[in-house]
This record gives C-alpha cells, structure tokens and sequence, in this order.
C-alpha cells in the first residue's frame, strides 16, 4: 500500500474520531475498510502525531479522541463545512464583545481551504440571504466564561448590577421592587437563557431569598467565589426568564384568549415577545405586556384571529377607542376635508 493512500485512511480515522464519542474497533475497522490489527497500527500513527486517542475499556473495546494540547485539524464533510461557514457569517453579527472579529477569521481560514464547489455554495447562501436584527446589547465574552463556569461548578457569584437609573429595571413575575443606581449582588447561578438580542441569567438571590433574572448587558465586575451552594429545586430556566422578559418589564400584562392552536400562534408571536399558553376547544392564552393599553389593543387588532380579552379590563375600553377610530377611518369619504 503507498504512503498516500496510508495518509488518506488515517485522515479518514481522525474524522470517524471526531465524529462521536467512542468507537469499537470493529466498527473502525468496517467504516475504513480493513483489519482490527490495521486499525491499531494507525491510532499509533495518530499517537505519534500528537493527537491523544485513547483506548476504551469494557466489552469489545475501542477508542475515543481526547482533549489535547492543541486543536487536531478539522475534517468537515460537505454539509459540516456549509453549516460550519453560515454559522460564522451569523456569529460575526452577534452579541459577544470580540467574537465578531473571532468569527470572520475564522471564517476566512475555512474559506481558504475550503473547495471551490462548497465556496460557490456558500456564497450563494451569503449573497442571497438577509439578516433582519434589531439593536442588541453587547456583552464581553469574559463575563459569560466566568457565569458558565459558575453555574457549571455551582458556586456563588457576586457582581455589580445596574438599577433604574442606568437603563431598564430588572424585575420579575414574582419579583416587582425597584433598585435604584447600581447594587452588588451575590446569586447562584442556575443557567443562562438568550433571545437573540440579549443574554439573561437566572439565578436564586441570597439576599433577597428568591428566583431572579438579570440581564448579562448590566452587570460589572462579575466575581465567581469559592463558596459551593447546595442544589434546589428551581423553576424552568426558560420558560423563567421568559416571563420575565414578556410580561415583568411593562405597566400592563394582558392575557387574551386567541382562536388558534398554540404551535399556530407561536409561529407569529415570538418567545420574547409573548407566552402562548394552551387553552382548550381549540383556543389559546397570550400573554403579552406593554406600556400602553392602546398599544397593546393595536397590536393584537394584527392577528388573525378571533379573540377574547380576559384581563385588564381597560384592555376592552382600549380596544372600543381603536374599533371607532377605524370604522371612522373606513366610513371616510374620499373628498378632502369631508366630514
């Protein structure tokens, strides 16, 4: 057998060990093609290599690709290569300080390697397709290391956490105090939940012996501890922070019943603007928050749907005013200043 088709098959084993968690040898052995004691000869051309492929123990045995101390290189099937490309075209207009920068080169490394077919293809995607995002609230990629590894080792965090004053005021459902200026606080950490636009911990506050949700954009000087908390029982980090941002921030939560399936209604109503809660005989329950009543009755005018307000009354007053203004609008002659 030449060196280049030895070369070939042992790039080919590194793919097949970068693809999942372990292998037996056997398995090995039929995806390449050839023997058991072939297949032990290249993971030893891998080992001298400096890649740390290690043997498993247990029935049948096998291998599996550890943690070295330098990234083997990647080899991307076609479909990796195109998802891998179109992720760093997006991450490069993300939310983390510095991996905008971090994404496109790397981005520009796998477009110098990459094929001229999957470039082609790639392109095409890029140059046929928009991204449509609003203003987002950058964060440093340190702060969300150090509240990951947090939550990942359960200790306490403290940091410093802005108030009114400095921008939106944090609150929850079950939470609706104010702080004024900027606070330290000290958490533990259960899980961080993004929306796209913003990056949100839930966290359970010792001070205030309760759930809470903070947005990662307004908090400084985060400050991981050596203390160990204790695991609680905790609400759904998700389905927390998504109350949080939907209904907590505004003056007003509604809650309107919808003729529709809930998997319709949150195909236009996104996580972070309202929560589609399941009702029955077909309808569902949205709550949504705003500042502004008539804002509210504007917006949900938009759906398509057969609706009923449930709370706040003032909802249907809302609704009323804006009925007459557009039957008004509609009954307009087309002569100027008619009345």
């Amino acid at each position: 057998m030449t060196v280049e088709a030895t070369t070939e098959r042992v790039l080919r084993l590194l793919a097949l060990l970068q693809r999942r968690l372990s292998w037996t040898a056997a398995e090995l052995a039929a995806e390449l093609g050839v023997s058991g004691r072939c297949v032990r000869r290249d993971v030893q051309r891998l080992r001298a290599l400096g890649y740390p492929v290690h043997a498993v123990s247990g029935v049948g045995g096998g291998y599996r690709l550890g943690a070295g101390t330098r990234l083997p290189p990647l080899l991307l099937d076609d479909e990796e290569a195109i998802a891998t490309a179109v992720s760093l075209r997006l991450a490069s207009g993300g939310t983390i300080a510095g991996a905008s920068e971090a994404a496109l080169r790397a981005l520009a490394k796998l477009d110098q390697v990459m094929p001229s077919r999957l470039r082609a293809e790639v392109r095409a995607v890029h140059g046929s397709t928009d991204t449509l995002i609003g203003p987002v609230a950058e964060i440093d990629a340190e702060l969300l290391v150090t509240l990951a590894r947090a939550c990942r080792d359960g200790v306490r965090v403290r940091f410093h956490y802005a108030g009114r004053d400095a921008g939106e005021q944090e609150r929850t459902v079950e939470y609706a105090g104010r702080d004024a200026g900027e606070q330290e606080r000290t958490v533990e950490p259960i899980r961080m939940v993004t929306t796209g636009r913003r990056w949100y911990l839930m966290a359970w506050d010792a001070d205030r012996a309760d759930w809470r949700t903070f947005r990662l954009d307004r908090m400084r000087a985060a400050v991981a501890t050596t203390w160990r908390f204790p695991a609680r029982d905790h609400p759904d980090p998700v389905s927390f922070v998504q109350r949080s941002v939907t209904g907590a921030p505004y003056r007003y939560l509604a809650r309107v019943r919808v003729h529709a399936r809930p998997e319709r209604l949150r195909e236009v109503i996104p996580a972070q603007v309202g929560r589609v809660e399941e009702d029955r005989d077909g309808w569902s329950v949205l709550v949504v928050g705003g500042d502004s009543l008539d804002w509210l009755a504007a917006h949900l005018a938009r759906l398509d749907h057969e609706m009923e307000v449930l709370e706040p009354p003032g909802l249907r007053e809302a609704a009323g005013r804006l009925a007459r203004r557009l039957a008004g609008l509609a009954g307009a002659t087309s002569e100027p200043g008619a009345r």
